[in-house]
């Protein structure tokens, strides 16, 4: 891909560029808010003039220094973000000004408290249902925010810069929307390992209005590529969904062998990806509004939680999907429980092929996962009537 686009190898290294612009904003006097989740209200931060950066937990290798403190049956997620934090190998974390958390599961929440002996945090009480009541309690939670980061940094949130801050987040979630919608086109232009790459590395961007360029430069340069025939698959490639927790470069190692098997990654509809591009809708009451924007995604946390199913649904038809892998960190209870239902569901409407896979960030199950995801590739093959 850097070959044929230029953006895309300005995209690729601005983990590494903004790690050094997040030291000289720093420097310059600007406060930074780590977030981890994409249940924190990123337009409260920008309004309070700070920047948001997200924080690392996609790697292995800082989790033999977190199995120190942490139990080894955690999930790997979380072990990942708090090894980083103990080792200070986190460029992000270490200039981070204020921590934003949410009580997403138990293991994350307790394991913020840890983090809270660090640097300053502040943890959001998310509900876990999606219903009026819940709604009330979240703005409170927001209100709440808003009044931790005007004392943290000395500073006012008007309506003014709030409203300002809904229209850059909106910007910047159509500009990711529109990049991963080109995957609808079959063949797909872009490959799910490379798209991958796009979603993590611009997660760590500084300055919002040059990464909306950068994805925006690179859409509009896949699109004249697949309309002049350009893709790095056949209309016979085997189209996957996937869905479950995160991913990011690290912990990648299915994306990986599904493309190098044969199958071609179409849509991510985790929290890093399509979860993402939900924007704040026009309300009279715009912190009511983006409090319902955060408390509509459909995350396994929450119970019931039939906005995954619905988006899932809508995911493979509009995608062309040809078959669903739902990705399993061990130690995810919420997303383990829930895989049973998102089978059902998904092979009484969509009645595609459906694979779980339980996994870790290690390659020690490598050669295993390899034989079930050719297996499951095959089945799509033999659906078609022939071999992918």
């Amino acid at each position: 891909m850097r070959e044929i686009c230029a953006s895309f190898d300005e995209i690729a290294g601005l983990r590494e560029r903004n790690a050094i612009a997040l030291k000289v904003a720093k420097d310059r006097g600007r406060k930074v808010v780590g977030t981890y989740c994409l249940f924190s209200p990123v337009e409260l931060i920008v309004a309070a003039g700070a920047i948001p950066v997200s924080l690392c937990g996609t790697s292995a290798t800082p989790i033999p220094a977190a199995e120190k403190v942490l139990p080894r049956s955690l999930c790997p997620l979380i072990k990942s973000s708090y090894g980083f934090a103990l080792t200070d190998t986190c460029p992000f974390f270490h200039f981070s000004d204020l921590l934003l958390a949410e009580t997403t599961c138990d293991g994350k929440k307790k394991m913020y408290e840890l983090l809270g002996r660090m640097k300053p945090l502040h943890l959001m009480q998310l509900p876990q249902v999606q219903d009026e009541a819940a709604l009330e309690y979240w703005v409170l939670e927001l209100k709440r925010l808003i009044r931790r980061l005007e004392q943290a940094f000395d500073v006012k949130i008007t309506p003014e810069k709030l409203a300002a801050a809904v229209l850059l987040l909106n910007e910047e979630r159509r500009s990711l929307k529109a990049l991963q919608d080109l995957l609808k086109r079959k063949p797909a232009p872009i490959s799910g390992m490379d798209l991958l790459t796009v979603l993590h590395n611009r997660g760590f961007t500084v300055d919002k209005r040059e990464a909306i360029g950068l994805i925006d430069r690179l859409t509009a340069e896949l699109t004249g590529l697949s309309d002049n025939g350009f893709s790095p698959f056949t209309t016979r490639t085997p189209r996957i969904l996937l869905t479950g927790v995160p991913v990011g470069i690290g912990s990648e190692k299915v994306v990986r062998l599904v493309e190098e098997l044969g199958g071609s990654v179409v849509c991510f509809e985790s929290c890093g990806a399509y979860k993402k591009v939900d924007p704040v809708l026009p309300g009279n009451d715009l912190l009511r509004s983006i409090a319902e924007k955060y408390l509509r995604v459909p995350c396994s946390c929450m119970s019931p939680n039939t906005g995954r199913l619905q988006l899932l649904e809508k995911l493979v038809q509009e995608f062309q999907a040809d078959g669903v892998i739902d990705l399993t960190w061990q130690g995810c209870h919420t997303y383990n429980v829930e895989s049973f239902t998102v089978k059902r569901h998904l092979q009484e409407t969509a009645q595609v092929p459906f694979l779980q896979i339980e996994t870790d960030y290690s390659e020690s199950d490598t050669e295993q996962l390899k034989v079930r995801i050719e297996a499951f590739l095959e089945v799509i093959g033999t659906r078609r009537g022939g071999r992918p």
